[in-house]
């Protein structure tokens, strides 16, 4: 008489998080219900480069065909690698009488007889790319590429130097960008050491939550800290011809950046925790403190109107930070994480976003109204559409996972707005 296989059974909700857990689940991967039920996501059980590279694909394909099965190498608690089998189905309920997708459901058998070599899915180069792409945040760029784009085109028009800098506009940016990921780095490695990231599971990837690059094992704590570390002497190398040409004022700049770029999470200042300053600080990097640094950066002098530039950007980056907290306000709450969505609460914080993003457009109209900025910076208004359609998803969906849909199109419009102001304002130039 043979023994029945052992299997697991596991579901999930869109997002990954575990919803039941069986017995089975508990001998093979030995993780208590307890422990992972509401608490854990299933990307839990796999290698982080198998989560980049596999895993969308796999349920991709179970959505399609109904079902999927692969050969695969899971992770049992403590991080002992095994080989098994994997098979994907998709979950619904009936809703109004349609059915709708709410999860998928895995079926796990481990293959004794297969090694964790032969099993391991291949690692694309691309997939090697993305491990990078994730640990750094590098899609959030645009954060900085705006604004330097915008400073730029401020310079060409306002102080028209002849010849264009263009070393010292390359100095800026690779600096910029170098403390934007050590920004980001710093920030998750203070988020997980604290604990902050172990107890939120409501993230919508990839635009709340940090990048969980340490609780995927693409890289290790030490490594995180190592990598903002290397960004921060980046991002000061970077300085060099600024500070050859221009004169020490950058070095202020650079201070107050890493300044906050580092207490943003770390202790004792943490901002990011004290109700509302981790929004104050993000708006005045991202916008007037950037945009100004790199009008010195590019001209050695700096006046209150370059600072002002600044400002419909910067209200845009809060914007993104704060729709971004929406998802993580209750395990954020939890971790004593006070920002403006746990203090405030999701209902009120509605009508923060709204009053920032209004804010972009009336900054905007009123520095070409007086004259600050030309009549090519209007062009930004094309960007309302979207505006409008953000808020409208948040309104409506603020405590659902539809929410994702305004997280995207608030980047989407801190995006178009700095195209539209730097192509308006260099346009103007021409003219």
């Amino acid at each position: 008489m043979t023994s029945k296989p052992l299997r697991s059974v596991i579901t999930c909700d869109l997002e990954g998080r575990i919803l039941t857990y069986d017995h089975g689940a508990e001998a093979i991967f030995g993780y208590s219900a307890e422990e992972v039920v509401g608490k854990r996501r299933v990307s839990l059980f796999s290698p982080g480069l198998v989560v980049l590279g596999q895993v969308g694909e796999w349920l991709k394909a179970a959505r399609r065909d109904g079902a999927f099965s692969t050969r695969t190498v899971f992770l049992r608690k403590g991080g002992t690698p095994f080989a098994a089998r994997i098979r994907v189905t998709p979950t619904y309920r009936r809703n109004d009488g349609r059915k709708v997708q709410v999860g998928y459901c895995g079926l796990t058998e481990p293959l004794h007889d297969v090694s964790v070599e032969e099993a391991m899915p291949s690692v694309s180069f691309g997939t090697r790319i993305l491990r990078w792409l994730v640990i750094t945040r590098a899609p959030f760029l645009t954060a900085t590429l705006m604004p330097v784009l915008t400073a730029a085109a401020w310079v060409g028009w306002r102080y028209a130097l002849e010849p264009f800098p263009w070393l010292l506009f390359v100095s800026a940016l690779v600096g910029a960008a170098a403390l934007h990921v050590s920004a980001n780095t710093f920030n998750d490695y203070f988020d997980w050491t604290s604990g902050t990231d172990a107890l939120n599971v409501d993230y919508f990837a990839p635009y709340s939550g940090g990048s969980r690059c340490v609780e995927l094992g693409l890289i290790s704590e030490r490594g995180l800290l190592r990598l903002a570390i290397i960004c921060l002497i980046v991002s000061a190398i970077a300085a060099v011809p600024i500070l050859y040409r221009q004169g020490a004022t950058v070095l202020a700049f650079g201070a107050a950046g890493a300044f906050l770029a580092y207490f943003y999470t770390a202790p004792p200042l943490t901002l990011s925790a004290r109700r509302g300053l981790g929004e104050l600080s993000v708006g005045l990097a991202f916008g007037p403190l950037l945009v100004a640094g790199c009008v010195f950066a590019l001209t050695g002098a700096v006046h209150v109107v370059d600072f002002i530039v600044g400002v419909p950007l910067g209200l845009l980056t809060a914007a993104i930070l704060l729709i971004n907290e929406f998802p993580d306000a209750y395990t954020d709450a939890l971790a004593g994480k006070n920002h403006l969505v746990v203090s405030l609460g999701k209902a009120r914080s509605r009508w923060v976003y709204v009053a920032l993003v209004a804010l972009v457009f009336a900054v905007c109209v009123t520095l070409v109204s007086l004259g600050t900025f030309p009549v090519g910076a209007l062009a930004a208004l094309l960007a309302i559409p979207v505006a409008i359609r953000a808020i409208k998803v948040l309104f409506a969906h603020y405590q659902e996972r539809e929410l994702i849909k305004a997280n995207a199109a608030t980047v989407r419009l801190h995006l178009a707005v700095g195209l539209l102001l730097a192509a308006g304002i260099g346009v103007s130039q021409l003219i």
